[in-house]
């Protein structure tokens, strides 16, 4: 188990390293010249080769990379005129073309936005997916698993966003059972963040959850038809036991594996759910950037979401090798 570990590590990191080149190259090397957009459409060319400068424009690709790794691991410093220097700490990922912040701060700012709507999504997809695949795999053949499977594939089929508004509709316009929603940082105020919240989680949890529903029925199924619990039925083992002390051991594992990568994902792809509700996190911030071509913001998200399904794909590697040590023997 140590060995497997090591490994998903090891790969995580080379991972995110071809990564970092990767949209070093496409961000940076790209044609386009990122002075002229840094300094603006009205500066003259004096100001633009003194931007150019300042940002380290001038140097090798190859140096450019490498000071933006030392950025990432140690920090490092801009020129800012006048023999000045303006420092950046680690992990340094530049500064923003539109408001000069630093991006690390500007993506510390937006994360905890993202975090809270993924966090929540997450417990509806689970709670709501797993049980009802459970329920649909145990009642099969019968009326239940029926209602269920057609309700599974209306939700894969609905796209996100028409569910969020029929949901903005019906519960805010029509019912008027909650206002719309207003994002309000969990520090202000606990209730009115988990109110405000509501309808964004129930809007990626639903849309989720019929994936797995139809995912932990299949794998319920296809464990209850295994060899070993055909032989625990014939030592007289009841039913229940089966269900909770093996099949599910066994039809969870993928689910746990797979919500790891989508709750990965969901950092940087509930673009559409932030933008519709209003939530200030890290998919919202990089529409935003790309609007107003501001480079240092859209690289250092999208590497900040890359890092993410990294990690989160390491971590859903070792969820599913601690559910079935088969894996990590394999």
């Amino acid at each position: 188990m140590t060995r497997f570990v090591l490994q998903r590590i090891g790969g995580a990191l080379l991972v995110l390293l071809a990564l970092s080149v990767l949209i070093h190259v496409l961000f940076y090397l790209a044609p386009g010249d990122p002075a002229r957009l840094a300094c603006g459409e009205r500066c003259n060319p004096q100001q633009i080769a003194q931007v150019r400068e300042q940002l380290g424009l001038n140097e090798s690709a190859v140096a450019q990379y490498l000071h933006f790794l030392q950025g990432l691991v140690a920090g490092r410093d801009y020129s800012a005129g006048a023999g000045q220097a303006l420092h950046c700490d680690a992990p340094c990922l530049g500064f923003s073309y539109q408001t000069d912040q630093q991006v690390t701060g500007l993506i510390l700012t937006r994360l905890p936005a993202t975090l809270s709507l993924a966090l929540g999504a997450l417990a509806i997809w689970l709670l709501v997916g797993v049980g009802t695949g459970l329920l649909s795999a145990l009642r099969r053949g019968g009326i239940t698993e029926r209602l269920l499977t057609v309700l599974t594939l209306a939700g894969t089929g609905t796209p996100v966003f028409i569910l969020g508004l029929l949901l903005l509709m019906a519960v805010c316009a029509h019912l008027q059972w909650l206002p719309f929603p207003t994002y309000v940082p969990l520090t202000e105020d606990p209730e009115q963040w988990a109110w405000n919240l509501l309808l964004p989680w129930l809007t990626l949890g639903l849309f989720e959850s019929a994936k797995y529903g139809r995912l932990t029925r299949s794998s319920t199924l296809e464990t209850l038809a295994e060899d070993h619990i055909r032989t625990f039925r014939a030592y007289g083992v009841g039913e229940r036991a089966l269900v909770t002390r093996h099949a599910v051991r066994g039809a969870v594992a993928p689910v746990i594996a797979l919500s790891a990568v989508d709750f990965g994902t969901m950092i940087g792809g509930a673009v559409l759910t932030e933008s519709l509700f209003g939530i200030p996190g890290l998919g919202k911030t990089l529409i935003d950037a790309v609007r107003v071509v501001d480079l240092p913001v859209v690289v250092g998200v999208v590497l900040a979401i890359g890092a993410a399904v990294v990690v989160a794909g390491a971590i859903a590697d070792l969820l599913y090798a601690a559910a079935d040590r088969r894996v990590a023997l394999a």
